[in-house]
């Protein structure tokens, strides 16, 4: 019959709060409870413990039982352990045999087919885990304690299997939505980082570069994110950047990915820190997330909840393009990407759905007047006159002639003409500015995606982005 002699040599009940049994009086049950424990100890791992004669016969699984048929994974067959220790969860202190974390995975029944000194079959019947499995013994390794585990059925009808990288999808270079569109899109930070393809299994990372290369060696601050994922598999897409001063720098990024070997990478984490901003889910656990749209893609990212020290998944907003972009110009970043929302992902391949809007600004204007159209704008306008609140009344920022379609100007044309007054409502206007111009009311409000500003102080190539419907004409900033 099996003992817990071992068992209780590496363990004091003193100093740990695992279960140490003082009698070698087993008790016996049906042999056919099972628990897998995830152990955050020196390296993660998954314990899986049988039920057999009075024990639990125990096995650490590196990467986890194998989900599918195909590659066996390593399990070391360790000591048994009571079968108190089915339900023990908690820290084993640091110092002691295995300490760190314990927590209960999964558990359930499962059915013997085959128990043997050299090979053990069984049928798991769990919550997360479901299957047929066999270990069988390693003969002419240098330890005996060396098994290897496979699942021998079929994985679930529905299963696609983890890729082992998938190329990312790229952006085009295009300008901002339209305001009337704005909620078709969703919006996420350009952070000047290195794309990174992610993948995660069995608690270990590894990190790929656009063509592919396996470039985990030079970040080592963000192997961490796969003991957090656990046995999560997932694939991702994101971002590396790294901080100097608090910011993304693209210097620091490439003083980083010149890192000669690991020990100058190790040097790095503390003087060139790397985060991984994850902001894409590609598959998730035996499912292919490619074909989803890019809002449930999100939510599901967002469930995995990735926040540690060196990884992070950055928020994302859907609608107001042009406060985001102005918001990442205040933090020193170089623009937004537009995202649709019902967006699918299209590994390695250029798409409208994805556009990097970069080098222009955005600012909120008020109307004080029109020109009259002619030729194709006959009976709508050719320009709109733009200022800011100044003193009350408007400070003159430039003319604006393009980004409108021929809704735009149908019904903005109407709506202009129910606004007009005679006086101008600017402090003043350059020379020639004021022929042939409509003055109106000052309480329309839109926004304009322009280059910079003149020497002058107006808008340098404004292009027209929509009204802004819920915002009053004295909440109207100017954009230094």
């Amino acid at each position: 019959m099996a003992g817990l002699d071992e068992y209780r040599r590496k363990r004091d009940s003193r100093r740990t709060p695992e279960p140490v049994p003082e009698a070698n009086d087993l008790p016996r049950g049906n042999d056919d409870v099972f628990v897998i424990q995830e152990h955050h100890a020196r390296r993660l791992h998954w314990d899986v413990r049988l039920e057999r004669e009075g024990v639990l016969v125990s096995y650490a699984v590196p990467k986890g039982l194998p989900p599918e048929p195909g590659t066996p994974r390593l399990a070391v067959h360790t000591e048994d352990h009571p079968l108190e220790y089915a339900s023990f969860e908690g820290e084993i202190p640091a110092g002691e045999y295995g300490g760190g974390k314990m927590l209960i995975w999964d558990n359930g029944k499962y059915e013997t087919l085959h128990w043997s000194r050299h090979k053990v079959e069984i049928v798991v019947h769990g919550q997360r885990v479901r299957g047929r499995y066999v270990f069988v013994q390693q003969h002419g390794t240098e330890s005996d304690r060396n098994w290897l585990v496979r699942r021998v059925d079929p994985a679930e009808r529905e299963w696609a299997s983890l890729p082992g990288f998938l190329p990312p999808m790229r952006t085009r270079q295009g300008t901002l939505p339209t305001a009337e569109a704005d909620d078709e899109w969703a919006y996420e930070f350009a952070w000047q980082g290195q794309r990174t393809i992610a993948r995660a299994q069995g608690g270990r990372v590894q990190l790929f570069d656009e063509a592919g290369s396996d470039v985990t060696r030079l970040f080592p601050e963000l192997r961490g994110m796969g003991e957090e994922l656990g046995a999560t598999e997932a694939l991702l897409d994101g971002e590396i950047v790294v901080l100097e001063q608090g910011a993304p720098s693209p210097e620091a990024l490439g003083r980083r990915q010149q890192a000669a070997d690991t020990r100058q990478a190790n040097r790095f984490r503390t003087s060139l820190p790397a985060v991984y901003l994850a902001v894409d889910l590609l598959h998730l656990d035996g499912r292919s997330c490619l074909e989803l749209p890019y809002l449930e893609r999100r939510k599901l990212l967002s469930e995995l909840r990735l926040a540690g020290p060196s990884w992070q998944t950055p928020e994302h907003y859907v609608g107001d393009g042009g406060s985001v972009l102005r918001a990442g110009r205040v933090n020193g970043l170089p623009g937004v990407v537009a995202k649709r929302t019902d967006g699918t992902y299209r590994p390695g391949r250029k798409s409208p759905d994805w556009t990097v809007v970069t080098g222009v600004r955005v600012q909120e204007v008020v109307i004080g007047g029109w020109r009259t159209g002619d030729g194709d704008r006959s009976g709508s306008f050719d320009s709109l006159l733009l200022g800011v609140p100044h003193e009350n009344a408007l400070r003159y920022v430039g003319n604006v002639g393009t980004g409108f379609d021929a809704e735009n100007l149908r019904s903005l044309a109407a709506r202009l003409r129910k606004a007009e007054r005679k006086r101008s409502p600017f402090h003043s206007l350059p020379a020639g500015k004021d022929r042939n111009v409509h003055w109106v009311r000052p309480e329309i409000v839109g926004e304009v995606v322009f280059r910079g500003w003149t020497k002058a102080g107006c808008l340098r190539s404004p292009r027209w982005r929509g009204l802004r419907p819920n915002r009053k004409a004295s909440e109207v900033d100017l954009d230094g």
